[in-house]
């Protein structure tokens, strides 16, 4: 059951230990993004230098001024109206793990419209990190079955929810957002 699956994965975050979950896009690898060990833990798991900040998943917009300094007002028109996953890179991170953000200071945030990802959230009350299910230097998994059995070791739980879904899924779109409202595409 959804709601069983979500009480697993909020206590294993709330521990600061690694979950890895189905998302809007592809299965992530997830901590507490408040949690710098458990934020250290991701960086190991997959191998991945530090200087690569990591994405962090809320579940609402109206959250945004608790985690970035100045949020574009264009910001939400963006998210609103974004026909696929839309991670935004913004300037100005704050109260997120210091392993989280990148050296800049910017953290690239998607607002997820998930559901497992949306109740986890809820429950959680904290941002989420999310990077993608693989070792670093790997392409990332089109499907659960694709994941590397060294990931599936290493976080603490896998979530029992979507594994069987085959349809294949990319990872979001990144744009980076300047607090003057230009923006540019870094993956489309």
């Amino acid at each position: 059951m959804l709601k069983d699956e979500v009480n697993k994965a909020f206590e294993v975050l709330k521990n600061g230990g690694l979950i890895l979950y189905p998302t809007d896009t592809i299965w992530g690898i997830g901590c507490d993004a408040t949690n710098p060990e458990a934020v250290e833990k991701v960086y190991k798991l997959k191998g991945r230098a530090e200087e690569k900040s990591l994405i962090v998943l809320l579940d609402s917009d109206n959250k945004l001024q608790s985690y970035i300094k100045e949020v574009p007002e264009v910001a939400y028109d963006l998210i609103e109206y974004a026909e696929n996953p839309l991670t935004i890179v913004y300037s100005g991170a704050k109260n997120l793990a210091p392993n989280a953000i990148a050296k800049d200071g910017s953290i690239g945030i998607r607002i997820v419209k998930h559901e497992f990802c949306q109740q986890l959230l809820q429950r959680f009350r904290k941002p989420v990190i999310s990077t993608s299910a693989n070792l670093s230097g790997n392409p990332s998994p089109a499907t659960f079955d694709d994941i590397d059995e060294a990931i599936l070791q290493g976080v603490d739980y896998v979530v029992n929810w979507e594994q069987e879904d085959r349809k294949e899924k990319k990872p979001s779109t990144i744009m980076k957002l300047e607090p003057g409202g230009l923006f540019s595409f870094i993956r489309k």
